[in-house]
């Protein structure tokens, strides 16, 4: 009997490093060791070594299955061999590089295509992948690194990795490995190190690392609470989820739990609730606004349909596993909350073990505000509304009095209460309710029986009267109430208009005082604004705008007092009180513009003397040691050479002359760096650009540094030429030898590589070199990288001399530590190019 039982399919387990050379197949290899050691069937389909003497050696007593041969455009290629693993039937494959491609013409195209053939033939694989290889951050990667990575496999295959784990090692470690030549051949640490492999980049890196595989950590999580039909709130994670509804709090409740979400540092999902009925919710404009505002806050944002809102809430923040959930009190009012309780109390009844943030907000309450407050319709609806309240009724009474018979009761009381409303739309409360009890007292002398007289005893008369009345009052408190958030919102808008104004003229003017004020003339229509501040008992004018300013508070039309001692005066016309919340924030936006220019200018000044103290402090410094020590040995050296009793030897002579000369270049030397100091900072440097080779320029930098013969020089004369002023690139490597050699001690490397249009040169020494933080500090003019109680000749100028001629010729100069130990100089110039040549560049 055949047996129909479907095959088992192998597991894959994939290790995942943030960069190349952080031990991905290493630590592969060796759980192939550890596996073949327990008596497992295993083969090695394909690893990659790249020279690597540590990875090579675990290859020893591994079955390794030949690869294949292909051709391609007349190369030769090795690939791995699909249909040799499948015959071989291993229990377990090695295939490193997942995320490969085969050379055109293999029977896949990728290798991780190759793999899944292995896996549907029951073969368990172990393989590597890097993160910068995965297809989601692809683009994230050539953003940070600026490489792009031709490379890919999809998220997917490496999600569905029954084991995922994580090789990580720190970047400074990555680097050391990268420097002692574990990672790369010699010719390419230079490059890997000053580009792909920087420490941001590294970090940047295992940050997207663990950051995805945490995501598939927590996928994995889900899957088995959902498996496990597990709904109780597990808090391995912090998670926060706030819940909008509806209304201008919206907003409010999205930015109280960001802070929440960052102070717990947890992941924050923005829900709405949309009543299955769809009568309630936010409107599509609101919705945007929240989804924009959830996207600035770093936070997701859904929709849940729900006819009960605490349910769809709870059941939602439960299928996310939240350990927090936000929402805002309640809009009902008391006595609306005597009938339902709320969503509010509703969620925390319902919660469990989820804590809920209750926020409050401007919207809670639920008062009633009916304010009987001035009309804000203004006056010729006022007018308007009282003429009506007359006309109205009385035309009402004379169509229903002469109109021919047929018209009913209901129809004449239907008329009198359009006639109130009308009034009440147009006028107001007042109006509407003179229009009310004219048209009752109109409709009960004519219409109501007995006709002609005023009885209102009956029922039916009472009841008419007071719906009247009723009808007035509510439609003309909704008039009163839309014309007052209108006035408001107007008056809102304008405020908001002239606060931002005058907010970009503090901000962008270089005296903006002036320029404030002379604004809130032209706003206003004064005849001049000023701001005064009493000096020594007498007040003055710190500020002013127009004609006729104000010599005193007392003199002002309208005074704002910013503190006791400074007043915002404005001359011209009294203004109203709802003016004046814009005025006094003028007032404190004046004051401070003020005090920002008092500071500046203080600054400026204490800068300008703290650099002139300490320019002729360093000077002072160079003239009494640097200066007195080599005109010392000269004289001294003279002295003994004049000295008519002292009879010296020809060698003696000699030393004492070689003595002469040497502190004659110390001088000379000190000289120099004094006067490019000089003319970089008069911008006096006009570089000559042509092609030029570091080659030859080192060359030529060597036969100007002392100890020379303890450089050791790697810079290949195939190298692209630089674009650069042959003398001023010699005094910038010259520079920077002799600082290393001086500071850093011998040996000291030379070496050059290219990458991105850019060649760099990197002088490299093993010394103390530098403390944390202080890398930029170096190129500072006057600044000794041994300090001031070293006893290293020299002022401290030659790395600034450096830095300003390689940026007169459109270069860049940086300071890196040397992995192990010491100070990596970087000089870094455009190599030249075809187009540069077009240009006339020669």
């Amino acid at each position: 009997m055949t047996s129909t039982k479907k095959p088992r399919r192998g597991e894959l387990r994939i290790y995942l490093g943030a960069a190349p050379g952080v031990g991905k197949t290493f630590a592969m290899l060796g759980e192939a060791r550890r596996r073949l050691d327990r008596g497992t069937d295993v083969v090695v389909g394909l690893v990659e070594t790249h020279g690597r003497e540590k990875t090579a050696v675990l290859l020893d007593g591994l079955e390794v299955v030949p690869r294949r041969h292909a051709g391609h455009r007349g190369r030769e290629f090795d690939e791995m061999d699909v249909d040799a693993i499948l015959a071989r039937a291993p229990e377990v494959a090695v295939v490193d590089e997942l995320a490969h491609t085969n050379v055109p013409g293999s029977r896949n195209a990728k290798r991780w295509e190759d793999v899944e053939e292995l896996l549907a033939a029951g073969i368990d694989v172990l393989s590597t992948v890097n993160v910068q290889h995965l297809q989601s951050l692809n683009d994230v990667v050539e953003r940070i690194t600026g490489v792009t990575q031709q490379e890919t496999v999809p998220d997917e295959v490496v999600r569905r990795a029954e084991q995922l784990e994580l090789v990580d090692i720190t970047p400074e470690a990555l680097r050391r490995r990268l420097a002692h030549g574990n990672v790369y051949p010699a010719e390419r640490i230079d490059a890997a190190l000053g580009n792909y492999f920087r420490p941001g980049n590294l970090t940047a890196l295992r940050e997207l690392a663990l950051l995805w595989v945490a995501d598939q950590v927590d996928v994995a999580l889900q899957r088995y609470r959902a498996e496990q039909s597990i709904t109780d709130t597990w808090e391995a994670r912090e998670r926060v989820v706030v819940s909008i509804t509806g209304g201008a709090e919206s907003e409010t409740l999205i930015r109280r739990a960001s802070r929440i979400a960052t102070r717990a540092g947890a992941e924050l999902q923005v829900v709405h609730i949309l009543r299955g009925d769809g009568l309630s919710g936010l409107g599509p404009a609101a919705i945007a606004r929240c989804r924009t505002l959830a996207e600035e806050v770093g936070a997701t944002f859904h929709t849940v349909v729900g006819d009960d809102v605490p349910t769809a809430l709870l059941d939602f923040a439960r299928g996310v596993n939240a350990t927090q959930l936000v929402i805002g009190t309640s809009r009902r009012s008391r006595v609306a909350r005597l009938f339902d309780e709320g969503i509010g109390a509703g969620v925390v009844r319902q919660s469990g073990s989820i804590d809920v943030h209750m926020v409050t907000h401007s919207e809670a309450g639920g008062r009633l505000r009916a304010r009987l407050s001035a009309s804000p319709l203004g006056f010729s609806r006022l007018v308007a509304g009282w003429v009506l309240s007359v006309v109205l009724p009385v035309l009402v009474t004379v169509v229903g009095v002469f109109i021919p018979a047929g018209l009913d009761f209901a129809t004449d009381v239907i008329s009198y209460v359009l006639a109130t409303v009308v009034v009440a739309l147009v006028g107001g409360l007042g109006p509407a309710l003179a229009a009310a009890v004219l048209g009752a007292g109109l409709l009960n002398f004519f219409f109501t029986p007995p006709l002609y007289t005023l009885n209102v005893h009956t029922p039916q008369n009472l009841v008419t009267l007071i719906a009247m009345v009723v009808v007035a009052v509510l439609v003309a408190l909704v008039v009163d109430q839309a014309a007052r958030r209108a006035t408001q919102a107007a008056r809102a808008r304008t405020e908001a208009a002239l606060l931002a104004s005058y907010a970009r003229t503090v901000l962008t003017h270089a005296n903006p005082i002036e320029r404030l004020l002379e604004k809130v003339r032209e706003n206003f229509a004064l005849t001049s604004v000023t701001l005064l501040e009493k000096q020594e008992g007498e007040w003055r004018g710190v500020a002013t705008a127009g004609e006729h300013p104000c010599a005193d508070p007392d003199e002002a039309d309208v005074d704002i007092a910013v503190t006791a001692d400074v007043h915002l005066t404005l001359r011209g016309r009294a203004l109203p009180a709802a003016d004046r919340r814009v005025l006094e924030a003028v007032a404190g936006q004046a004051l401070l513009a003020l005090r920002q220019q008092r500071t500046a200018a203080a600054a400026a000044r204490a800068e300008r003397k703290a650099e002139a103290t300490e320019l002729r402090t360093t000077l002072l410094s160079a003239v009494g040691h640097d200066l007195r020590t080599p005109l010392t040995s000269i004289k001294a050296s003279i002295g003994s050479l004049r000295a008519p009793d002292l009879r010296l030897s020809e060698e003696d002579t000699a030393e004492l002359m070689e003595a002469i000369e040497l502190s004659a270049d110390r001088l000379a030397g000190l000289i120099d760096n004094l006067l490019d100091s000089s003319r970089l900072a008069t911008g006096a440097v006009k570089p000559h650009l042509r092609p030029v080779g570091y080659d030859e320029v080192v060359a030529h930098a060597l036969s100007n540094v002392d100890s020379s013969e303890a450089v050791r020089v790697a810079v290949d004369d195939q190298l692209p030429a630089v674009l650069a002023d042959p003398g001023l690139l010699e005094r910038v490597v010259a520079n920077v030898l002799d600082n290393a050699l001086r500071h850093g001690g011998a040996p000291v490397s030379a070496r050059a590589s290219a990458h991105s249009g850019q060649v760099e040169l990197r002088i490299v020494d093993h010394g103390k070199g530098l403390r944390k933080g202080t890398a930029d500090s170096a190129f500072a003019p006057f600044q000794r990288l041994g300090g001031d109680r070293d006893a290293t000749p020299g002022v401290g100028l030659g790395l600034s001399v450096a830095k300003g001629f390689t940026e007169a010729m459109g270069g860049t100069i940086r300071a890196e530590d040397t992995p192990g130990g010491g100070l990596t100089v970087v000089v870094s110039l455009p190599a030249f190019s075809v187009e540069f040549e077009e240009e006339g560049v020669r």
